[in-house]
């Protein structure tokens, strides 16, 4: 089950699965159970940017470009070391689902600033009897721009994935792509305060 929450929200985007088999993905129970998906998404924005009891500042540590997709050349050339900064507000849901609103910018592949801004959920687990430790799985759904596309917004939907200990999580996620292009793991951590 929890396989098919995290792959929901971007298979529902590219219209894979209907609307009808992902209603309760991300859905606060608090909110109206018949307003549909958009509706509860909209609302769980609209939920965390009015009642959020949490701050997040964002440290960008790795961006790693996965070495099946890129030559050597490429590899010699790009960053992996995206230094930057952001700050973001968060909450919990009632079932212990992680929602937040976030922006940071940080150095690119190319060693220049790219911004990101936007919304995230993750379903998570505490898988041992100490509470502190958490998992997490679920997805962002923000804008970016790049120097090499000229900083036109571009919108995404990434996967997202997260291991928290108490008020510091190690958060990332993978960028697809093509040859020499994507296919990177960018990666920060997460301090709540």
């Amino acid at each position: 089950m929890w396989l098919f929450k995290w792959a929901a929200i971007p298979l529902l985007a590219l219209g894979i699965i209907p609307e009808a088999l992902a209603v309760n993905v991300c859905h606060d129970p608090t909110l109206d159970k018949n307003k549909g998906l958009w509706r509860n998404f909209t609302a769980n924005i609209a939920k965390t940017w009015n009642a959020s009891p949490d701050q997040d500042i964002y440290v960008p540590v790795i961006t790693w470009h996965n070495r099946y997709f890129y030559d050597d050349e490429h590899i010699r050339r790009y960053n992996e070391r995206p230094w930057g900064l952001g700050y973001g507000i968060s909450r919990l849901d009632e079932r212990d689902n992680w929602h937040a609103l976030y922006a940071m910018a940080f150095k690119d592949s190319f060693n220049r600033w790219e911004p990101f801004a936007g919304y995230a959920w993750e379903s998570q687990w505490r898988p041992l009897a100490d509470n502190d430790f958490r998992l997490g799985a679920g997805f962002t759904l923000g804008v970016t721009a790049r120097h090499n596309w000229r900083y036109y917004p571009i919108p995404a939907l990434l996967p997202l994935a997260s291991v928290s200990y108490h008020t510091i999580t190690f958060q990332g996620t993978y960028i697809p792509g093509t040859r020499n292009n994507g296919n990177v793991v960018f990666a920060w951590l997460r301090w709540r305060f």
